[in-house]
């Protein structure tokens, strides 16, 4: 977000994750949401840490020592462009970062219209699981940016009458909520052998419309799965992939 609006330069240090945009390899790595290094941070005599919402150690930490933070909490994809539009007034790119908020919001406005009216597939949103097998399955809970990501691309998550997160779904679960599309997310590459492979899995459950039909979808793709600036395109890509037909 802090690169979108303009202000990159001004970024002192990244999380342990962090590879986009390319000009972030070139800085400091002080830990991820569970590890951070509060030496090194501290050591960089920051005038704003962002902090998310669980950190509470970190935070205490950081107010101790009278750094300030900014707080964010990406629920779903509304809170997003709140938080967008938040650190943008807290590091003087407020202007940028409206304008930015607003194109993201018109891109899924466009996708919402593009797709409406038509039939909205139920939708099982696989996130993790054990590699190539049906295990250890995670799927997206009726709660979050995914969740919203995807009814905004005009599907219907499985799962959303479950007010979490993330569900943890054995394949029996799976068989009895019956997708016609199972939608595989990930923010890391895989190659792609291994992704016709993590497909072909599916067919053991054969009774699934999504398999019969033919619609499993493995995306390996950052802009589904973190909540930034290329949400936008992220819910593009998703509906692409469930209504096909519709951006002809």
């Amino acid at each position: 977000m802090l690169f979108a609006i303009g202000a990159g330069p001004q970024v002192a240090a990244v999380s342990s994750f962090d590879r986009y945009p390319p000009e972030v390899s070139k800085l400091q790595r002080v830990g991820a949401l569970l590890d951070p290094d509060i030496e090194r941070i501290l050591s960089l005599r920051p005038d704003l840490v962002a902090v998310y919402a669980s950190q509470a150690d970190l935070r205490t930490q950081l107010e101790r020592a009278k750094i300030p933070v900014y707080v964010y909490s990406h629920a779903g994809l509304a809170d997003v462009l709140v938080t967008l539009r938040q650190i943008g007034e807290r590091v003087g790119h407020g202007r940028e970062a409206a304008d930015l908020a607003r194109s993201i919001q018109s891109r899924v406005d466009a996708v919402r219209s593009r797709v409406a009216g038509r039939a909205r597939p139920r939708t099982l949103i696989v996130f993790d699981r054990e590699t190539l097998t049906l295990r250890g399955i995670y799927a997206s809970g009726g709660i979050g940016f995914v969740n919203d990501m995807v009814e905004a691309a005009g599907g219907v998550n499985v799962f959303s009458d479950a007010k979490q997160q993330s569900v943890q779904a054995t394949t029996e679960l799976i068989l009895a909520r019956r997708p016609d599309v199972i939608l595989e997310l990930r923010g890391d590459p895989v190659a792609a052998d291994i992704k016709t492979r993590e497909v072909g899995l599916w067919r053991a459950l054969n009774s699934l419309p999504a398999v019969r039909n033919s619609r499993v979808y493995f995306l390996d793709d950052q802009k589904t799965v973190v909540p930034g600036p290329r949400v936008g395109e992220g819910v593009e890509l998703i509906a692409r992939t469930l209504h096909p037909t519709a951006f002809r």
